[in-house]
């Protein structure tokens, strides 16, 4: 692993970001500051007539994640930026999941304004080694 982004070469493992356990307190926070009150998300028994065995996390909750640890990854750089997130939600995460944030740099590029481009792979994996989330990030960097 390498402690600067701007460093890495292609193929480079960043440093990965580990979240505490998703608490039930976590995912009624983040209802309210998003708005996504499905009750699937807050409800045992909702969720259990849909089928589930309890509530599960928004995926959206996940993806911060991602983004968070995109954000470590560029925090000593002020003018770099998050310029691209995607994501595939893999897999469900429940209240108690630690999930943990890892990327790799698959490419770099210069633009033509001279910025260089940087891309990551990079996924939320559960305690189980499991990966519940999967992306791709693409920061941009003002030319030296």
């Amino acid at each position: 692993m390498t402690s600067s982004i701007v460093e890495a070469a292609i193929g480079t493992e960043l440093p990965p970001l580990v979240k505490p356990p998703v608490t039930r307190e976590q995912l009624r926070r983040y209802a309210e500051a998003s708005g996504d009150y499905n009750p699937i998300h807050l409800d045992d028994e909702a969720a259990r007539r849909v089928g589930l065995d309890g509530v599960i996390a928004h995926g959206m909750l996940s993806m911060a994640f991602l983004g968070q640890f995109i954000e470590q990854q560029i925090a000593a750089y002020p003018e770099a930026l998050l310029a691209h997130l995607k994501v595939r939600f893999a897999s469900m995460v429940r209240p108690g999941d630690v999930l943990t944030c890892r990327g790799r740099v698959t490419a770099r590029s210069r633009e033509p304004d001279g910025h260089e481009r940087i891309t990551i792979e990079c996924w939320a994996e559960n305690q189980r080694g499991e990966r519940v989330t999967s992306g791709e990030a693409v920061v941009s960097l003002p030319s030296a």
